[in-house]
């Protein structure tokens, strides 16, 4: 009798996930634009839609009940403001929520008696005790960590700000007030929305360039550090939200 075939190996259940995370970070991002430069409320609604889903998507795929309750009640919040026409009013927030949030994870992990979050992050790649790493290694570990602190604050108040002044439905407009400037919702949304990721690839890949040169031979390809940051899986990037 024939032994049976090997099953095919198949894909870590967390990389799946990761893919999916990423597809609908895309997603949301054509949509919320979108529906800005075309004053879409149903675009909009689209898009805060595709958000619900992806905050939800590790704690649905973990079949985590409180995920599966929280689906329809979320879902059914954002139909009720599109119906009431505010649909495009919580995507002036998502941002600065989003940046805000990783400023305060990055942020937090600077105070006494933490670790910084890049200095956590070289000891996991390196696999190397935080005790047995080199001491300039872990000054300039904290001062990236400060770096991405302070370039995500700026954002998110830059964020805050255009979100303020965009017109003709800002959050000035929305509360009956005539911003001193104005610019155009679509305007807010190149730079919510396109811009601000742009500037934080740009950051990422300018420390990297500069990190090669300070500490040379340490990372020799950009594509193999990001494969290993990849590696990490999505469990160790929550873990810093805990």
């Amino acid at each position: 009798m024939n032994a049976a075939a090997p099953a095919a190996p198949q894909p870590p259940a967390g990389s799946f996930v990761l893919a999916v995370e990423i597809a609908l970070a895309i997603g949301y991002g054509v949509l919320a634009h979108l529906a800005s430069a075309r004053g879409s409320d149903l675009l909009a609604l689209m898009a805060l839609l595709v958000l619900v889903l992806l905050v939800l998507a590790s704690p649905l795929a973990a079949r985590r009940a409180g995920a599966w309750l929280a689906l329809p009640l979320l879902a059914g919040g954002c139909w009720a403001l599109y119906r009431a026409g505010h649909a495009p009013l919580p995507l002036l927030l998502v941002p600065v929520a989003f940046i805000g949030l990783v400023a305060w994870m990055f942020g937090r992990t600077l105070r006494p008696g933490r670790l910084p979050l890049i200095t956590r992050l070289v000891t996991v790649l390196d696999d190397t005790p935080v005790e047995h790493l080199e001491p300039a290694v872990r000054r300039y570990a904290r001062g990236v960590t400060l770096g991405w602190t302070l370039l995500l604050l700026v954002l998110g108040a830059v964020n805050l700000a255009l979100a303020m002044i965009a017109t003709p439905d800002g959050l000035l407009a929305q509360l009956g007030l005539q911003p001193p400037v104005a610019i155009t919702r679509t305007q807010w949304s190149w730079f919510a929305n396109l811009f601000n990721y742009g500037i934080i690839a740009a950051f990422f890949v300018a420390e990297f360039q500069l990190r090669k040169r300070r500490f040379p031979g340490r990372y020799p390809s950009f594509a193999g550090f990001l494969r290993r940051l990849g590696a990490l899986g999505p469990a160790f990037w929550r873990d810093q939200l805990r």
